[in-house]
């Protein structure tokens, strides 16, 4: 796969993630984030099951207890990400839920180098200040009653989505099984997250009925689908490249927010959608201008 395609299947990926915040939004209407965590993902585990299966029968070699642990801690990271998001729509917007989220987009390049000691080039550090920047306006002027719990919640996500990231990287690198990363990603999610809910939460069967339709977009659509697609893509785009265009996510939240939910921006909000954009293109196009200097 070009990286050309990879990208191109980050932003579907976005895409995906920005639109299912309404749906999120919606399921905490009748059922507890948790118990939503767990259920989306067990239906995203489900869905990916069978490729995971096919994917083990022509691979060149098996997995080892190393990458089950590195796979699982994955899931770990999806599951704290996934949780404290979840529980932020509570009190804040998905329009803000979007851009506060993208702000892991500036911590990916600091997770990469933690675990990998990879040197952070100027152009990718330069598109993450213009994108944190847009993520800034976005969420000071986005029309909202200052900063929720949720907001502060959603920031504190963004540790766990930047581990994500950079380790599903390292896991890529190493062992070209996307689909059995994101099944047992999918699983460890799935089972700790329904664990908790059984726990903190009262999982009633009439909510879940009645938030069928998110549940279903969320686990299938954005859990079984653009959650593989990015492990797909990843095999070929950078981690803090990959951030970048994800973090676009921002931006098909407050569309979507916009049309669905009648969340409004600011025009000082409207202009860091644009740095966001403007830092994405940064990512993009930079690496091309290096490889013509070098010719």
């Amino acid at each position: 796969m070009t990286r050309l395609r990879a990208d191109a299947l980050l932003l579907l990926t976005a895409i995906i993630w920005g639109t299912a915040f309404v749906a999120q939004k919606a399921a905490n209407e009748t059922m507890g984030p948790i118990t939503f965590v767990g259920a989306r993902f067990l239906l995203s585990a489900i869905v990916v099951l069978p490729l995971a299966i096919r994917e083990a029968r022509v691979a060149p070699a098996p997995i080892t207890a190393r990458d089950s642990w590195q796979a699982g801690l994955i899931g770990l990271c999806l599951l704290i990400g996934s949780c404290l998001q979840q529980t932020a729509l509570l009190t804040t917007t998905a329009t803000n839920a979007g851009f506060l989220t993208a702000l892991y987009v500036v911590l990916v390049p600091v997770t990469t180098w933690l675990l990998t000691r990879r040197r952070i080039g100027g152009t990718i550090v330069l598109a993450c200040l213009v994108s944190i920047g847009g993520a800034w306006l976005l969420s000071a002027h986005s029309n909202t009653q200052g900063i929720a719990v949720g907001d502060v919640m959603l920031i504190v996500s963004d540790i766990a989505w930047a581990f994500g990231i950079s380790l599903i990287a390292v896991f890529l690198t190493r062992t070209p099984r996307p689909m059995f990363l994101s099944c047992l990603q999918y699983a460890v999610t799935a089972i700790l997250g329904l664990a908790a809910a059984l726990i903190f939460e009262t999982p009633d069967w009439a909510g879940i009925e009645t938030a069928l339709l998110p549940l279903l977009y969320a686990g299938v659509i954005s859990g079984g689908i653009a959650f593989t697609l990015q492990n797909v893509a990843q095999r070929h785009t950078p981690a803090p490249e990959a951030a970048l265009i994800m973090s676009l996510e921002s931006v098909f939240a407050a569309i979507a927010g916009a049309i669905v939910l009648n969340e409004r921006l600011s025009a000082i909000a409207t202009v860091g959608c644009a740095l966001i954009l403007a830092g994405v293109l940064i990512a993009e196009i930079g690496p091309l201008f290096r490889r013509k200097s070098a010719l």
